[in-house]
């Protein structure tokens, strides 16, 4: 068996170095890839630097794969070698629990997470065949990795939450989520407000889908929209004014993070009795899910805005992630 190679932290908040493994036998519920492209995420940063309390090293990050497949186990059958896949934060469930049987094994109790087991900074990855999902004919694979973890986890609360196309959709902090958000909402036929700190970003926000934008730092920007919206999906991991968005929604709203949000948001009580409102999460989704939203995509000529870096180059990606710099996602290249 030849080793994979790889790029690993060895202790948290440690430089990426080279790091190899051998995988041992390919299990009868698996396939390999051969790594072509891999994004670079802000929970890789997490994971990395054991912001969740989770991390086990040495840790090889990466979540969101692109690649080719090289061979598969004896049970599966709907992937053949060759074929272009994808890869996101999910790499192994149970198949058996009821959140397995009802379609949902994003929320498997015995999940295993691609970083837990062994990520896509690497040339090569082993994943449980139903977690590889093949790439609608005619998509761009260089640029498809963000979709897998940045795309699904903003195209799940859609489905999930029933939007409507002749609904109205906010979404907070326009950055690797909200980018997609935007683009999706539109295409879905929502009218789209991008809320966003960054003035300088108005244009490019119209680009991508915003028939309007709102200066989230602005605090009367708020009150001419209150009762407006069907769903806001927030992207953000800080704290905001989070009755002052509750007041934005229509009756029956939904307001849904998607953004880790690393303390109490304090929402009360009134702002959700007057108008039944909701305050809801969303995590990723199930492989029919991200299935679904490959086609959309695809449909829609929906991509990722991307920087891009050699795999060798991991830790000058990372660099630029933490200094602010993507616009939007960052992926590295084998």
């Amino acid at each position: 068996m030849t080793d994979f190679n790889a790029y690993a932290a060895t202790e948290a908040g440690a430089k990426l170095t080279p790091f190899s493994y051998d995988p041992g036998a390919l299990g009868a519920h698996e396939v390999e890839i051969k790594v072509s492209s891999c994004g670079l995420c802000h929970s890789d940063l997490s994971m990395i630097n054991n912001d969740w309390r989770a991390s086990q090293y040495p840790l090889i990050p990466g979540h969101e794969i692109v690649g080719t497949v090289t061979a598969v186990g004896d049970h599966v059958s709907h992937l053949k070698v060759g074929q272009t896949v994808g890869v996101g934060w999910s790499s192994h469930s149970c198949g058996h629990c009821g959140q397995c049987l009802s379609g949902a094994q994003q929320r498997c109790p015995k999940l295993t997470t691609t970083i837990a087991g062994h990520g896509g900074f690497a040339d090569r990855v082993r994943v449980q065949g139903i977690w590889a999902i093949a790439l609608p004919d005619g998509m761009d694979a260089r640029g498809a990795g963000p979709l897998f973890c940045g795309g699904i986890t903003v195209f799940a609360p859609m489905m999930d939450f029933g939007l409507k196309p002749t609904d109205r959709v906010g979404v907070i902090g326009i950055g690797g989520l909200g980018h997609l958000a935007l683009q999706f909402a539109r295409a879905w036929g929502c009218e789209v407000t991008a809320f966003t700190s960054s003035t300088d970003k108005m244009d490019e926000l119209s680009s991508l889908g915003a028939h309007n934008v709102v200066n989230s730092r602005d605090k009367e920007a708020l009150k001419p929209l209150r009762g407006h919206f069907d769903m806001i999906i927030s992207t953000v991991n800080v704290s905001l004014n989070w009755p002052a968005y509750l007041s934005t929604l229509a009756p029956e709203g939904t307001l849904v993070t998607v953004g880790a949000v690393d303390e109490p948001m304090g929402i009360p009580a009134f702002s959700l009795i007057g108008g039944q409102k909701s305050v809801a999460g969303s995590d990723t989704g199930a492989p029919h899910m991200v299935a679904k939203m490959l086609e959309f995509c695809a449909r829609h000529d929906i991509k990722p805005m991307v920087d891009y870096f050699k795999m060798d180059d991991v830790n000058k990606a990372i660099t630029h992630l933490k200094d602010g710099k993507a616009r939007y996602r960052v992926v590295l290249e084998n």
